[in-house]
């Protein structure tokens, strides 16, 4: 395993091409190596389709005589042995072809120049449905490991929100502002990372970047503005540099889910993304428990700082271990390494030709553009964004009221109010150990046996938008001094099981019913829920101070019940919604 997964890491590939293909050496660099052909590789709209014969012959395979003295050797008379082409699940990059619709290339003239040069190309697909190299048969102990990198990078860039916050105070004194002014700094990077995955994320699509490409070097990025943060002498200096942090840091919290679809079958995905769910969960929960001892030990600096040490420490391990696992880059890989092998121009990937014929305004389409055109036509997707939104924005008001509640009424200090959150933390584990069995034993059956529909991600959904108001009022009525800190402690682990189990239902749920344009889907609800979050910490004391606690989260709880009922509506009638449009599958 450790071989293959440095060279496909982000050093590995680098060391690659600056060695002359010398260096972490694929199948195809070695002397003595036979390219499989898939049979629908070798049909060409200029030779005509293969005949069955042709299928089973060999065919020479020459190389260019300025590369015969570095290439691997391929001798003519060795046989290049036909393999039955790859299923659908398999070819992942052939699959997204057959999903083009009407307004994602430019016009039809445009996608019959596509359908041209597909035809006219050697396609260059996986070896067989067992190929090694492709993503979905790694070995359970590599996708395990590559899934723990990507708990890693995201928990090491989520953090950054709210392990600020324990310093606003501190920032408020020494730089001469509002509290409000300062908790701009958590605002701005929430909506850094709402607005980067708009334009980051859909590099990751690209083949020739791929994933690991741009984690690495979004995620350097990330690390490098972490110093002038901490060094920034006026909150002018400040704010900017945490909105381009969250901006930088963004593809992490956007993709993360498309990698780990990358290797895992539809049937383990739930389990899967539900572990990487809890990493997300814990930045912004465990962050007020660092932050809060570090600013109150040293100085609001020190929030940063840790910060800096955590994402650098992450960007050091996955620049080395961190593998690819984009099928379209992979396949674009191997198209190169193939060209330069045999000469022959025509052997390229279906996500290479497909990219190549991508225009600007195909991408603003997809990423700027379409989102917003879902949310507002399409009724799945817009109650969905607005209840994961309400939720968001609950849990940073929640992430800004600790502050009130054990601060000033219980008396804890900052690193004690830091260990509050854990409650938070506790509830996200415990749901996740009931809701992977759930999955396993429910979801995963109706996967393989054929019986699986969307609306079948919603009955966990039920659970949560119950958790939500009652933990809502639980909390703000046991907040006083006069009530033992554990119990609103408690009160906030249910918010924060009906949050993970909302999460799960709702996003999976726009994933199931928006296969095609999941990409949209997913950046759209990113972005209004983040502007919700951002919004929400911006008035939080006052809320509180003015309300009361007790008031406050109930007019919280009051709004949560009256959202109460998209899930049963969702589950009820979603077939039918989903019937009348024209995006849904």
């Amino acid at each position: 395993m450790a071989p293959a997964l440095i060279r496909d890491a982000f050093v590995g590939d680098v060391l690659y091409h600056v060695s002359g293909h010398r260096l972490f050496q694929h199948p195809e660099d070695r002397p003595g190596f036979t390219i499989p052909i898939p049979p629908r590789s070798i049909k060409s709209s200029r030779s005509g389709s293969a005949s069955p014969s042709n299928l089973e012959t060999a065919t020479a395979i020459e190389r260019p005589d300025d590369e015969e003295s570095r290439l691997p050797r391929v001798d003519s008379d060795q046989s290049t042995i036909a393999v039955p082409e790859a299923s659908e699940e398999q070819r992942p990059a052939r699959r997204k072809a057959a999903e083009v619709e009407e307004g994602d290339l430019a016009g039809e003239k445009e996608k019959a120049s596509v359908q041209q040069e597909i035809a006219e190309s050697r396609i260059v697909e996986w070896y067989g449905p067992d190929d090694p190299e492709d993503p979905q048969n790694w070995s359970t102990a590599k996708k395990s490991f590559v899934t723990f990198e990507i708990c890693m990078l995201t928990f090491s860039v989520y953090i950054g929100s709210a392990i600020y916050s324990p310093g606003i105070g501190e920032i408020a004194e020494q730089f001469g502002v509002s509290s409000v002014a300062a908790t701009l700094g958590l605002t701005l990077f929430v909506v850094g990372y709402g607005i980067g995955p708009m334009f980051l994320s859909p590099l990751s699509e690209i083949p020739q970047f791929g994933r690991t490409t741009v984690y690495i070097v979004t995620l350097a990025l990330f690390v490098v503005l972490q110093v002038p943060t901490a060094l920034a002498k006026n909150l002018g200096a400040l704010l900017p540099l945490r909105f381009l942090a969250g901006f930088a840091g963004s593809p992490a919290l956007a993709t993360g889910g498309a990698t780990l679809s990358d290797m895992w079958a539809p049937e383990y995905r739930a389990v899967v993304i539900g572990l990487w769910s809890v990493a997300a969960v814990s930045g912004p929960v465990l962050g007020p428990t660092v932050g809060g001892f570090a600013a109150q030990s040293e100085s609001w600096t020190w929030t940063i700082w840790i910060l800096l040490w955590l994402s650098g420490a992450a960007l050091a391990f996955l620049t080395f271990f961190l593998p690819e696992t984009s099928a379209s880059a992979l396949l674009y890989r191997r198209a190169a390494r193939l060209r330069r092998v045999t000469g022959d121009k025509q052997l390229k990937s279906q996500g290479e030709i497909e990219a190549e014929h991508m225009t600007v305004g195909d991408v603003a389409m997809m990423t700027l553009v379409r989102p917003f055109i879902l949310m507002f036509v399409e009724p799945i997707v817009a109650f969905w964004n607005i209840y994961i939104a309400l939720v968001y924005g609950i849990l940073y008001i929640f992430i800004e009221s600790f502050r009130v509640v054990f601060v000033e009424k219980h008396g804890f200090n900052l690193g004690e109010n830091g260990l509050a959150f854990l409650g938070l933390f506790v509830g996200s584990i415990l749901t996740y150990a009931v809701f992977a069995p759930y999955a396993v034993k429910v979801l995963k059956p109706r996967f393989l046996d054929g019986t699986f529909v969307p609306e079948m991600r919603l009955p966990i959904a039920f659970v949560a938008s119950v958790f939500l108001p009652i933990s809502m009022f639980w909390f703000g009525w046991t907040s006083s001094a006069s009530v033992h800190w554990i119990v609103p402690i408690i009160a906030s682990a249910f918010f924060s099981a009906g949050t993970y189990l909302l999460f799960q239902a709702g996003l999976n749920y726009l994933s199931d019913c928006y296969p095609r344009y999941i990409a949209s889907v997913l950046a759209g609800n990113d972005f209004f829920r983040s502007m919700v979050g951002a919004a929400f910490p911006l008035f939080s004391t006052a809320f509180f101070h003015n309300l009361g606690v007790g008031p406050a989260c109930s007019l919280l709880g009051g709004i949560a019940i009256l959202m109460l009922p998209i899930p049963y509506i969702m589950y009820r009638y979603g077939a039918h919604i989903r019937s009348w449009s024209k995006y849904a599958d």
